[in-house]
């Protein structure tokens, strides 16, 4: 990690991560050596912040990798546990991604 990164805010690194393409929570919690349970967390804010400057937090959908149910209702950033379609646990999980307007 180089000396700007440190002088980031997690949230701030979250924003530029997610400035960069879409990415899981797992991604996330990887980039900014944080729990995967600490990023949802963080995702709130993230959202709100985004949206006072004109972007906007898109939550690209988890999607049942057995029968193709698509999670698209779905407000939590958390991952499902389920598919409520088939039962299957076999999930692909949600990715995060900022964009403008």
């Amino acid at each position: 990690m180089d000396s700007l990164n440190q002088q980031e805010t997690v949230r701030q690194q979250i924003i530029g991560f997610l400035k960069e393409g879409p990415a899981t929570a797992l991604d996330i919690s990887q980039h900014v050596h944080i729990s995967e349970k600490e990023v949802y967390g963080h995702l709130a804010h993230v959202k709100k912040s985004v949206a006072s400057r004109g972007e906007k937090l898109m939550i690209h959908p988890a999607k049942c990798l057995k029968c193709g149910f698509v999670f698209k209702e779905r407000k939590k950033f958390r991952s499902p546990s389920r598919c409520p379609d088939c039962k299957a646990t076999y999930l692909q999980k949600p990715a995060y991604e900022i964009v403008r307007g």
